[in-house]
């Protein structure tokens, strides 16, 4: 069978072999979360409209665009969610094993902008120390923050 398909698969090279790809693979949402911190050290925090409402606390999130590259799509959340401009540092949790989606996470440091929430997706911001995050917070981004995320 290998013999039959190795010299199909080259002869049809380029965006063909793509869409033969596109169509065999799963495909995936990417999550994309900003750990967002100021000069202090502190983390901001958002209170989510559309999360449940025991666990509204979390970190900036969304979800990566088509063709967007992960970092990009922190700048992107973090200016569509608080008007606050970012700096992206360094990846600090890839996970994968989820049934639609990935979850990439970056940190990240605020360098311009000026608070103004979009009040459809945020209901508040906080700056909080890593010390002191508040309760109803999601699980996975508590530990992004104290660095134990696996």
């Amino acid at each position: 069978m290998k013999r039959l398909i190795t010299p199909v698969w080259r002869a049809i090279r380029g965006p063909l072999q793509w869409r033969v790809l596109w169509f065999a693979h799963a495909k995936f949402m990417v999550g994309v979360t900003g750990i967002v911190r100021d000069d202090s050290g502190r983390v901001l925090l958002l209170r989510h409209r559309m999360w449940p409402p025991e666990r509204p606390w979390g970190l900036p999130t969304g979800y990566a665009n088509k063709g967007e590259e992960f970092q990009q799509t922190i700048v992107r959340e973090v200016k569509e969610e608080t008007g606050l401009d970012v700096k992206v540092g360094r990846l600090v949790n890839l996970k994968s094993g989820y049934r639609l989606r990935i979850e990439v996470a970056y940190e990240a440091l605020v360098v311009g902008g000026s608070l103004n929430l979009d009040s459809f997706e945020i209901l508040e911001a906080r700056w909080v120390t890593p010390t002191d995050l508040p309760d109803g917070m999601q699980d996975s981004h508590r530990q992004l923050i104290s660095g134990t995320a696996t």
